[in-house]
């Protein structure tokens, strides 16, 4: 009985005890739950810890996204990539075991969150890419148990703390790519013999040091070493090969001297080996054991001697990077039967002999990169044996032979160039159509055959200038709709430029210079939008210079010459930004225009001795007045009946207070009208009479109606009821702004092509254009298509602009017919004929009524409508 009382008294203390855990249990994981979710209100509930909802089922926050737990109880924290936006508070550590803590890659501001130091058991912080600032704390050994520690990728500035030392544990250390702008402190972190991870790379204001020799002597467990750009000066130890753990070692972009120590390569358990930029001289070791190496990158260095045979033993090699040194003899024909290899960049050394061939056989190579060296025989035909080929480039050597057939095959192909050879033959066919094919590069070599019918979807660029290309210019090239770039120059091509060409939307550079192209130019340009440079030169091209060049908006270079072209020199050429501009040796007549008559053009229209300039700097003969009367005779139809119709309605202004409404003073008050001219007319009373129609009034306001009328010169007619001039200046004002409305109304309906009355169904013609205006729509978009030629667009333009001004909604706005005829003038000045500046200068000359100063607008018109305005 004593017995059995001794067994239930202790079943009772082990379910009394179970019971006590449980509890303890429960509130300890409801204790974590609150926390957490206090956590997420702190951090302004990011959307990605929506799941984070308070829960009465025990345990239920450990299955939350980035909780992990251990035995119930949350041990990790993998916060990483949430949008939080605010430090860690110091209630986080009341998740008592916490071992693990990751807030990477998030937008924390602030200064090192020393509220951490009371999470007395993490073991693993990761606050990289965040924006944290100042220092590390001195006394940052208080983490004691940490084992991971990244602080990289943040605004941390100042010395590097020598505690960082102290912290005995550490496996891995990340100071990578902060703003540290003192020293690290070498002989400390050599103390932390656990350490297997170092990582202190582009720390680019640390201040200069020598590679700390002590790394090499203490750290034998260390497995990566990134030191890359950060200022680490002289000679790479020797006794780096005490490392026999290294797996990883970059050192690249520091401004070290000497050679490579023969010792790096004995590393067995080395994979990685990156000391590019680094200014290394002397030759690469010889001996080769490290037998683990998959990536060599001792590029951009100063390196001479041979490339090593032992190199050719690395079965596991992906990646032999040598490029930009000065490596010379013949490349090791074993490194074309390594299988693992897929990414050669020899380029830019001075290596010489053929190239192996078996390169691309017995590996999935993608990268092929020899160029710039003085490489000989053929390409390798197996290069894309294995189908992963993405690349060949081998230009600027001596290679010889074909374009291996295969390459036509291979469907990965992004790039092929091998121009600066001395290859020959025909391109494999299947190549111009290889889906993924953007750049083609095949200058200076032998080739021949046609241009192809089709082209991959992705091609971009074909320059295949100075070969042997025949034929003519498929008229498929319409379809090359992604090319940006052809250069062709220097080739046997014949037959005429098609059409088709200038449907190219994205083509920058067009070069078709030195071949044997015939015929004239397309007269219609498509799609150019993007051309910054064409050259035609060196052809048998014949015709006249299409006025659309002049429509390019972003065409810098322009060379057509030595050529067959024919005829004027489209005005309009000079409102191009050209840099580059050649005319020369053509049959090109005519004067010269304007804008491009001075010493920037002065040897571009050089052998053409129909042409003449009026600037003795350009080189060719000086235009007699005669030869500016046929220039201006040639002109556009357009800008001649846009001259007239400047000079006849300023002249018709004159008139403007003399005239009376003939029907109203017949019928209304008995008055006879009489037109009193201020100067010689080339109309006469009865041909104003007849155009006083309804169909023909633009316009009316309290002085009466506007009407427009026209014969063999289309001139303006405003008139108004008899008036008393014992009236108020500001009669007279409105009377003269109406009346320049009525002229913006008439220019606007030249420049449009509209009737005044049919801007809309809502709006007539002035306040259409004004609307068109306001909403920033390109006013090309309003002119009338008949009359939209490229070498008048900037005329048609200015008179459009001239037509808002006039029309302007407030009277008090508009100028004075005066100051209009001041724009008309300066225009006449630059583009009219004698006969029609003489018209405009007796106008300016005779005396107009006058409006007071107080009735004055305060704008100062003479200015606001110079011709800098148009």
């Amino acid at each position: 009985m004593e017995g059995l009382t001794s067994w239930a008294h202790s079943v009772y203390i082990l379910l009394f005890f179970s019971l006590f855990l449980h509890a303890q249990s429960q509130q300890l994981q409801s204790n974590e739950q609150t926390v957490l979710l206090r956590l997420k209100q702190y951090w302004n509930n990011p959307p990605l810890l929506d799941q984070w909802t308070a829960s009465s089922s025990p345990g239920s926050h450990c299955s939350w996204l980035g909780v992990n737990c251990t035995g119930g109880s949350v041990t990790e924290l993998v916060l990483s990539n949430m949008n939080i936006n605010d430090t860690a508070p110091s209630f986080l550590c009341d998740l008592g075991n916490l071992t693990k803590l990751d807030l990477s890659y998030n937008n924390i501001p602030g200064g090192f969150p020393k509220a951490l130091y009371n999470c007395s058991k993490l073991q693993y912080l990761d606050i990289s890419q965040n924006y944290f600032v100042g220092p590390i704390p001195s006394d940052i050994d208080r983490m004691s148990n940490l084992q991971y520690f990244s602080v990289a990728a943040n605004n941390f500035s100042f010395d590097i703390p020598p505690a960082i030392g102290r912290l005995s544990q550490l496996r891995s250390l990340y100071l990578y790519q902060c703003q540290f702008n003192g020293t690290y402190p070498a002989e400390e972190i050599a103390n932390l013999s656990n350490l297997m991870e170092l990582a202190l790379a582009y720390n680019t204001k640390l201040i200069p040091s020598a590679f700390p020799v002590s790394f090499t002597t203490k750290l034998k467990k260390l497995t990566s070493l990134w030191m890359t750009d950060m200022n680490l000066m002289g000679q790479i130890p020797e006794s780096i090969g005490n490392l026999e753990s290294l797996h990883f070692l970059d050192l690249s972009r520091n401004p070290l001297t000497g050679k490579i120590p023969s010792s790096i390569f004995t590393l067995k358990n080395l994979s990685s080996i990156y000391i590019f930029g680094a200014n290394l001289s002397g030759e690469i070791p010889q001996k080769i054991e490290s037998l683990e190496l998959e990536v060599i990158d001792l590029s951009a260095n100063k390196l001479t001697g041979s490339i090593p045979e032992g190199f050719g033993e690395l079965k596991k090699l992906k990646s032999l990077v040598l490029m930009f040194n000065q490596l010379s003899g013949t490349i090791p024909e074993s490194l074309g039967r390594l299988p693992a290899l897929t990414d050669v960049r020899l380029f830019s050394n001075n290596l010489s002999g053929v190239l192996p061939p078996d390169f691309g056989l017995f590996s999935p190579l993608e990268g092929f990169e020899v160029n710039k060296n003085q490489l000989t025989g053929t390409l390798p035909e197996n290069l894309c044996f294995n189908g992963k080929l993405l690349g060949v480039v081998a230009s600027d050597n001596n290679l010889t032979g074909k374009l291996p057939e295969s390459l036509g095959n291979c469907s990965g192909l992004l790039i092929v160039s091998v121009s600066n050879n001395r290859l020959s033959g025909k391109v494999p066919g299947g190549l111009w159509t290889l889906f993924n094919m953007s750049i083609v590069q095949l200058e200076n070599n032998g080739f021949s055959g046609d241009l192809p019918d089709r082209i991959s979807p992705n091609l971009s660029r074909i320059e295949i200038r100075s070969n042997q290309f025949s034929g003519n210019i498929p008229e498929s090239i319409g379809s090359w709709k992604n090319l940006k770039v052809l250069d062709a120059s220097n080739n046997l091509l014949s037959g005429s430029i098609p059409g088709e060409i200038t449907d190219l939307p994205l083509l920058e550079t067009l070069l078709l210079d030195q071949n044997n192209l015939s015929g004239s130019l397309p007269e219609v340009i498509n799609s150019w939008d993007h051309l910054s440079m064409l050259n035609l030169s060196n052809n048998r091209l014949s015709g006249q210079i299409p006025g659309s060049i002049s429509l390019l908006p972003v065409l810098t270079q322009l060379d057509l010459s030595k050529n067959q072209l024919s005829g004027n020199i489209p005005s309009q050429l000079g409102t191009l930004k050209l840099t580059v501009l050649n005319l020369s040796s053509n049959q090109l007549t005519g004067r010269i225009p304007d804008e491009l008559n001075n010493l920037a053009y002065s040897s571009s229209f050089l052998d053409n001795p129909g042409l003449c300039a009026s600037n003795p700097e350009i080189l060719l003969k000086a235009c007699s007045s005669q030869s500016r009367s046929s220039s201006k005779s040639s002109k556009n139809l357009l800008f001649i009946i846009l001259a007239a119709v400047f000079a006849s309605l300023t002249v018709v202004v004159v008139c403007a207070y003399a005239l009376k409404i003939y029907r109203d003073s017949r019928r209304d008050i008995g008055y006879t009208w009489k037109l009193t001219p201020f100067l010689k007319l080339d109309f006469t009373e009865s041909d104003i009479l007849t155009g006083l129609m309804e169909q023909n009034v633009v316009g009316s306001g309290g002085s009466g109606k506007v009407y427009k009328t026209s014969s063999d010169i289309p001139f303006l007619i405003y008139s108004h009821s008899p008036i008393n001039f014992t009236e108020s200046a500001h009669t007279r004002r409105v009377t003269a702004k109406i009346d320049v409305f009525s002229f913006g109304v008439i220019l606007l309906e030249l420049a449009t092509g509209r009737e005044a009355n049919d801007g809309d169904e809502e709006m007539s013609l002035s306040e259409w254009a004004w609307h068109h205006l306001q909403e920033d729509r390109p006013i090309a978009d309003a002119l009338d298509d008949e009359i939209r030629e490229a070498g008048y667009l900037h005329e048609m333009i200015s008179v459009f602009k001239l037509g808002i001004i006039c029309t302007a909604i407030n009277p008090l706005t508009r100028p004075s017919m005066k100051d209009v005829l001041y724009v008309l003038k300066q225009w006449s000045d630059s583009y009219g004929s004698p006969l029609q500046k003489k018209a405009v200068d007796e106008y300016a000359a005779a005396p107009h009524p006058r409006i007071s100063k107080r009735a004055q607008p305060q704008n100062d018109y003479h200015s606001k409508l110079s011709p800098d305005t148009f």
